[in-house]
C-alpha cells in the first residue's frame, strides 16, 4: 500500500532540513519499494527560509512534496495536503520526530495487513515511554484528556499525540461528520469521530521524547480553543 506522510511545519528553518533527512533515509531503508511513499511539507504560512529550505528538499528528492497551505492551522494543514493525496493511507508526525520512528513500521502494518482503519499513538498507555516531559505538560495532557472522555464520552487515551494514520478513504467521511477544525483539535476530532462511526482502531504505545526546546505552545490558549471545540464537537455527537 501507498502511504503519504505530512508534516506542517511553521517557520521550522533551524531544522527542517536535518529532521527530513532523518525521516528520509529511515523511510529508504524501511520501505525501498520505488514510488511506495512520499513526504509532504505542508508549510503554514512561514516567514522565513523554511519554504526555501523545502524546495530545495523536493528538488533533491523526487519522494518530497510541498504543499502550500493558504492560513495557519495544523488541522488546515492536514486537510489540504490530504485532500490532495492519492495514497492508500495517509496521516502525519510533527517535524520534532518526538515518537520514536520504530513505530512507524508498526502504524503501516495495522493499517496494510491487520485490519485496522486509524492508528493513533499513545504517550498515556502502561506500555508507553516518555522521555523528558515537564510535570506541567504531563499533567496538563492527563486532565486534557481525562475532559474528552467525560464530556465527550470517548474512550482514547491519547487524543494529542501528533502522530496519526489512516486509511485515505475515511477521510471524507470523517470530516462530512465533523471533523472540521483549522486547528490543533483536527486530529482529536478525527479520534472521536472515527470512534462513534464505529471505525477499527489501533491504540499504539509510543516512545516520544519531549522536545522542550521547539514548544511554542501556549497552554492556556490552548486550553481555551479546545474547551471550545469539545463544545461544538459534542453538538456533532450522533
Amino acid at each position: 500500500m501507498t502511504f503519504d506522510i505530512t508534516i506542517p511545519v511553521l517557520n521550522e528553518e533551524a531544522t527542517l532540513d536535518r529532521q527530513l533527512r532523518t525521516l528520509h533515509d529511515f523511510l529508504w531503508k524501511n520501505f525501498p519499494e520505488q514510488g511506495q511513499w512520499r513526504i509532504v511539507i505542508a508549510d503554514n504560512g512561514s516567514t522565513d527560509n523554511t519554504r526555501h529550505i523545502a524546495a530545495a528538499l523536493c528538488d533533491e528528492f523526487a519522494e518530497v512534496q510541498l504543499v502550500r497551505v493558504p492560513e495557519k492551522g495544523v488541522g488546515l494543514a492536514l486537510k489540504t495536503s490530504w485532500s490532495q493525496s492519492q495514497a492508500d493511507i495517509v496521516g502525519y508526525m510533527d517535524l520534532d520526530l518526538a515518537t520514536d520512528l520504530r513505530h512507524f513500521p508498526q502504524a503501516y502494518n495495522a493499517l496494510s495487513t491487520e485490519g485496522f482503519d486509524l492508528v493513533y499513538g499513545t504517550r498515556l498507555h502502561k506500555k508507553s515511554r516518555v522521555i523528558g516531559r515537564t510535570l506541567k505538560r504531563e499533567i496538563t495532557s492527563r486532565i486534557f484528556n481525562f475532559m474528552l472522555k467525560t464530556y465527550l464520552g470517548t474512550h482514547f487515551s491519547d487524543g494529542m499525540c501528533g502522530f496519526k494514520w489512516l486509511r485515505r478513504e475515511h477521510v471524507a467521511p470523517l470530516m462530512e461528520a465533523g471533523a472540521v477544525s483549522n486547528g490543533w483539535f483536527f486530529s482529536t476530532e478525527l479520534l472521536a469521530i472515527a470512534e462513534w462511526k464505529g471505525l477499527k482502531i489501533c491504540e499504539l504505545p509510543v516512545i516520544w521524547t519531549d522536545d522542550t526546546t521547539s514548544s511554542r505552545v501556549n497552554i492556556t490558549r490552548l486550553a481555551k480553543q479546545y474547551i471550545a471545540a469539545m463544545r461544538m464537537l459534542k453538538k456533532r455527537k450522533p
